[in-house]
């Protein structure tokens, strides 16, 4: 049975994406049960695709299976699109997510309400080892709140509202994240392709 390696490290992004793939929850495996003490390649990309792209193949010739990878960031109007594929490092490299929280909220400080739109992008790239790869996009429209609500999610999930649903990321449940996110939009761009990789 092939397995499908996420690119990441981070427990809370496998088990996104492990619900959002639900068909294949049982064989997605991280980076770190895939090839434990191999880092993730350290994101040089100027873009989403090029970080993804450079995730995707390098788990992918790690492992000898099959990797998906994504990158993703937060793009506010008001900073001009920032911070964009920076958004892990918004405040630094090693930051954490309060850090970068709390310099956006810093820069968005006397923005008003309806000048506080923003969206999240996610790039999500398929490699394989033999270096064939699929590219999809997602995003999703919202608003930065002045204080963060919720306890669920991660990044900047607890300032990213949706008027749609009266709700941040933070607070919505996985089942409604998981329908409407970026990542999961993006991920439905790639299902046809993952079904047939799988199938091998």
């Amino acid at each position: 049975m092939t397995r499908l390696v996420i690119a990441t490290h981070n427990p809370g992004k496998l088990r996104e994406f492990r619900a959002i793939l639900r068909p294949w929850a049982d064989r997605l495996i991280s980076l770190s049960e895939a090839a434990p003490g191999v880092p993730p390649p350290e994101e040089r990309g100027d873009t989403y695709e090029a970080n993804a792209r450079l995730k995707a193949h390098a788990a992918a010739a790690a492992t000898g299976l099959p990797a998906l990878a994504d990158d993703s960031g937060l793009e506010v109007d008001a900073l001009g699109g920032e911070p964009g594929p920076r958004s892990a490092r918004f405040a630094g490299e090693g930051a954490s997510a309060a850090e970068n929280n709390a310099l956006l909220l810093e820069r968005l400080r006397g923005v008003p309400w309806e000048a506080r739109g923003a969206r999240y992008v996610a790039c999500l790239v398929l490699a394989s080892p033999d270096g064939r790869e699929a590219v999809a996009w997602g995003t999703c429209r919202g608003r930065i709140l002045d204080t963060p609500r919720g306890e669920g999610g991660f990044g900047y999930d607890p300032l990213f509202y949706l008027p749609a649903f009266g709700r941040t990321f933070a607070e919505l449940s996985p089942n409604v994240k998981n329908r409407v996110s970026h990542r999961a939009r993006a991920a439905r761009g790639l299902w046809l392709e993952i079904d047939a990789w799988l199938a091998t």
